[in-house]
């Protein structure tokens, strides 16, 4: 059955309209590689509330709003990991797929961007919503990474209404592939199954020496077992893991990687993606500005720093500009079947970005 949402109205961005622009985006599933739909429809309801809007060549939706510099990046994204978690609207509450993670914060940027209207072109404001964050390529943010050198960006990832993210942690994903000739299991040697059992043990442990004297979670090199299959085809027995290894500020993809090629010895490895670990400062010129946005909203700043990585890790290493990290939504649902966004922290966040954006632009215009 299709879902019904009332359309959006774009005469005048009320909070009303505001919803229902996150409501429709939450309705059209777009897990990654898969997010043409949504893409399309964020690019005509930019296009409808004034952005010169479009598809780029990668596949994100981009929306800029007024002309010149200074100019505000605010990127989100517009993927989804897998769920169909039922698309409604109970006691204030949006349930579905992506509303945290993060439709929610997507959304937020393109209503307190068509609000600010970049304050009579004192600037530019460009949205996008990129496509594949939560798969290992990351193709929406390798996508962007020369095409714009901003004065200040804004990555739209949940972090709580009242809360700003300053750090992510690198990462490293990998599959490691056994194989041995087949054999009879009554034979006195190993199964390649176990071979690979083995192997994760010999992960952790190398894990735990790395991380004595490091109480931090942030300080911690933490692996995990994404997956393991094994099979034969009566010639040759294998085995493959799939690895994600969530990583500190002083060891790099590239040290990961060189440990794990030892540990695998006689198997291969594949490198499926990394990227390393990324921090930001706290008294940046956007981070008092949001926090003047908190402010005003009677919120108590907080700063925090993730176990996880975000398109954050790219663009902060890559464009060298201010930046943090900000949407509504509480992480502990994102990826669950209950992931839903109190309505009323969403609207609150557009109000803080709203000023936000309106500060940076003036701020520089003086």
């Amino acid at each position: 059955m299709q879902l019904e949402v009332p359309p959006l109205a774009v005469s005048q961005l009320s909070d009303a309209a505001a919803v229902d622009l996150l409501h429709r985006l939450v309705a059209l599933p777009s897990v990654s590689g898969r997010e043409h739909d949504a893409v399309h429809y964020l690019v005509d309801v930019m296009q409808r509330l004034g952005f010169e809007a479009y598809v780029d060549q990668t596949g994100n939706a981009v929306g800029h709003i007024g002309q010149g510099r200074p100019e505000v990046v605010l990127l989100g994204h517009i993927d989804t990991v897998p769920g169909s978690v039922p698309v409604r609207i109970e006691d204030g509450k949006l349930y579905g797929r992506g509303a945290v993670d993060a439709k929610g914060p997507l959304a937020a940027f393109v209503a307190a961007a068509a609000r600010c209207g970049a304050v009579a072109s004192g600037g530019r404001v460009t949205v996008i919503g990129c496509v594949e964050e939560e798969a290992p390529s990351s193709r929406g943010a390798h996508g962007v990474l020369d095409a714009y050198r901003p004065d200040y960006c804004i990555v739209g990832e949940p972090s709580g209404t009242g809360a700003i993210t300053v750090g992510y942690k690198g990462s490293l994903r990998a599959r490691i592939h056994l194989s041995q000739p087949s054999g009879h299991s009554a034979h006195d040697r190993l199964t390649v199954a176990e071979q690979g059992s083995d192997l994760w043990q010999q992960l952790r442990r190398w894990s735990a020496r790395i991380n004595v004297g490091r109480e931090r979670s942030w300080d911690q090199l933490i692996p995990a077992l994404v997956g393991i299959r094994s099979g034969s085809d009566g010639l040759q027995d294998w085995c493959e893991l799939e690895l994600s290894i969530r990583l500190p500020e002083d060891i790099g993809p590239s040290a990961a990687a060189a440990w794990l090629r030892e540990l695998v010895g006689e198997g291969s490895l594949e490198i499926l993606g990394g990227v390393d670990a990324f921090r930001t400062s706290r008294s940046s010129p956007v981070a008092r500005a949001l926090i003047g946005g908190f402010k005003r909203e009677g919120l108590v700043p907080r700063f925090i720093v993730k176990t996880g990585t975000s398109d954050m890790n790219l663009v902060g290493l890559a464009w060298g500009c201010p930046i943090i990290t900000y949407g509504p939504g509480d992480a502990s649902l994102d990826h669950t079947p209950d992931e839903h966004i109190l309505l009323a922290d969403y609207l609150r966040s557009i109000r803080v970005l709203e000023h936000t954006l309106t500060a940076l632009l003036a701020a520089s215009a003086v």
